[in-house]
């Protein structure tokens, strides 16, 4: 049993819609659960349907019409026949976003965005389970909001995975272990999302598929789970923002939990831990060059990675929160800025304080940020710096570090055994 996720850019257009189907022919001798993206952009675009709608804006149409051509120019591209029952079960999905857009938004936004969204992740997989299907496999489709069951924290649920674990059992694995014929199964799902109570949609944080894949490898006992990506595995710097980048062969559990903590946009945070805990191997891998090695994340033994590694998260705020009347920062002070911090669902990427001061930087959310200051502003004085990035070096050393600060204007530094971050000014 191998689970495969494939992210946006691996189902893009139709080509790459073909390599899917061309990869799968490279493991006919595999039982394989499929967990899809939304193709390309979509989800950036239906988050302008969600901001659109929530703001009321009466015409929505340029943004749901583009939406919806992108993915019939797909289907026009994969299926001959305008009578192909991909017409009709494509239409259903539309006209249900459709009913959806005509009601009149709540007030809260994310759970708005928990209802609109996912549309990109059901759309896909209809598109790529029919395609699949069309050349020549039995691929069975099941909706992820069946199967992936989580409280109603919309935009950030988190997995109930009791309920999830019962499910799965019951409604995906009896499929797979049924050998009649000794056929090899194929199934497919939607990465991202599941449902909460009333079965109302949610989803699992920006990049959650990942996540998904990890969930489905632990519950069905999966013999390793692999991500396609349209880069030749795990690198060790991003080429946006460095130049001399190298892929790395091997990581420990541990280096790549700490790696995705720190912002490293290629694994999903919470992706390493149910699969280090049944020892299932993770593979990075190139979709456009399949039988290369890619990275593989497991606790192989002697593999002491001493790769000097760079992540950057632009888009940050440095926060100074210091008490109204002067006093010193005390435990009690801490339990309820981080109470606030939670409330808001905001997660602090660096911290450090002195007697009479805290500084924490997080991400530069203007909605949020601007309502987390306010509600800090009642007991505490608040200084702000914006337009920052985070660099944190694991492995770091002076040449390292001299690489990413020299020149910069430098607002908060910290280092630890293995790690060094700097927060600087964006250029």
């Amino acid at each position: 049993m191998k689970i495969f996720k494939f992210g946006g850019a691996s189902v893009k257009d139709a080509e790459s819609i073909k390599s899917v189907s061309n990869i799968i022919k490279l493991y006919d001798n595999d039982d394989i659960m499929i967990i899809l993206s939304a193709m390309g952009k979509m989800t950036n675009a239906l988050e302008e349907v969600v901001s659109a709608y929530s703001n009321s804006e009466h015409d929505l149409s340029d943004k749901l019409n583009y939406f919806i051509n992108y993915h019939l120019n797909i289907i026009k591209e994969l299926f001959s026949s305008d009578t192909h029952q991909i017409y009709k079960d494509f239409e259903y999905l539309i006209n249900l976003l459709r009913q959806k857009l005509s009601k009149s938004p709540s007030s809260n936004f994310d759970f708005e965005y928990d209802q609109i969204v996912p549309y990109g992740e059901l759309v896909s997989t209809l598109i790529v389970n029919h395609y699949i299907n069309s050349v020549g496999f039995s691929c069975k489709l099941y909706d992820a909001r069946d199967l992936v069951k989580t409280d109603n924290k919309y935009r950030e649920a988190k997995l109930d995975w009791d309920l999830t674990i019962g499910k799965v059992q019951l409604q995906v694995l009896p499929y797979f272990l049924d050998k009649e014929n000794n056929v090899h199964k194929l199934a497919l799902t939607q990465g991202f999302i599941g449902s909460a109570n009333y079965n109302y949609s949610t989803t699992l944080g920006r990049e959650g598929s990942d996540y998904t894949a990890a969930i489905f490898g632990y519950i069905l006992n999966a013999d390793e789970v692999v991500i396609w990506k349209d880069v030749p595995g795990i690198l060790n710097a991003d080429p946006r923002f460095f130049s001399d980048v190298h892929k790395v062969d091997y990581l420990t559990y541990s280096d790549a939990i700490e790696l995705a903590y720190y912002g490293a946009s290629v694994i999903h945070p919470d992706t390493i831990k149910p699969l280090h805990n049944k020892g299932i191997p993770l593979y990075v891998k190139n979709f456009l060059s399949p039988e290369s090695s890619g990275t593989e994340i497991s606790n192989k033994i002697n593999v002491n990675n001493q790769d000097t590694f760079y992540i950057v998260k632009p888009d940050q705020i440095v926060l100074s929160i210091s008490p109204l009347d002067f006093s010193y920062i005390a435990e009690k002070n801490l339990i309820d800025i981080f109470t606030i911090l939670e409330s808001f669902k905001i997660r602090v990427n660096a911290i450090q304080n002195s007697a009479i001061g805290l500084s924490i930087c997080i991400n530069d959310n203007p909605v949020r940020v601007d309502a987390l200051i306010r509600v800090l502003g009642e007991n505490y004085k608040i200084k702000y710096n914006e337009n920052l990035k985070i660099v944190t070096i694991r492995n770091y050393n002076t040449e390292a570090i001299n690489k990413v600060k020299t020149g910069k204007k430098v607002i908060l530094e910290q280092i630890s055994r293995l790690n060094y971050q700097v927060i600087i000014k964006e250029d």
